[in-house]
């Protein structure tokens, strides 16, 4: 996926780079660029999780014409946990608001949250196996219940990791 802070940091005017001269402007720039990063990094981990969504319910479909109509809620289950992961990366905070906020968030702690949110892309790279593991045990049954077992447990994870970005932006962590 590649270091997506770098690439947007390396996105910048000639105008921003006159503003560096500005005495405090660096600091906040450098912020607003973390931020921008986060946010960017964010909306691509949403959508291939997304991607991941739509293979479970491809394989909710197998399932079904594979006569497993029992595993079908199990399977349900996992999704609708991924859809809340999706829906949580999505409108998460950014952990910084603007330059007049009560509460300011220092460049360490952005760096924290954005090295916290690409942490998060291993989930989606575990589903990804998961998903093709679990397409292909669906036509011979073969270690399926297992499968979906762990499907759903990788998303269960998911939330529950997410539940510890709000400390690393309140700095409880």
């Amino acid at each position: 996926m590649g270091d997506i802070f770098e690439e947007v940091k390396d996105d910048r005017t000639v105008l921003e780079k006159i503003t560096d001269f500005i005495p405090g402007w660096n600091g906040y720039q450098e912020r607003q660029t973390r931020r921008k990063a986060d946010q960017l990094l964010r909306e691509t981990l949403a959508d291939k999780l997304a991607d991941q969504r739509r293979k479970l319910n491809e394989a909710q479909k197998d399932l079904i014409a594979n006569k497993r109509i029992d595993l079908v809620d199990d399977l349900e289950s996992a999704s609708t946990q991924l859809q809340t992961f999706i829906d949580r990366i999505r409108v998460a905070t950014y952990g910084y608001a603007g330059i007049f906020d009560a509460k300011k968030v220092k460049e360490e702690e952005l760096e924290r949250l954005y090295n916290f949110d690409a942490a998060l892309v291993d989930y989606v790279e575990r589903l990804n196996a998961a998903n093709d593991r679990l397409r292909q045990s669906i036509p011979s049954g073969e270690g399926l219940v297992e499968t979906i077992r762990i499907v759903r447990d990788i998303c269960n994870e998911a939330n529950s990791t997410f539940d510890e970005r709000e400390h690393v932006i309140l700095g409880s962590a």
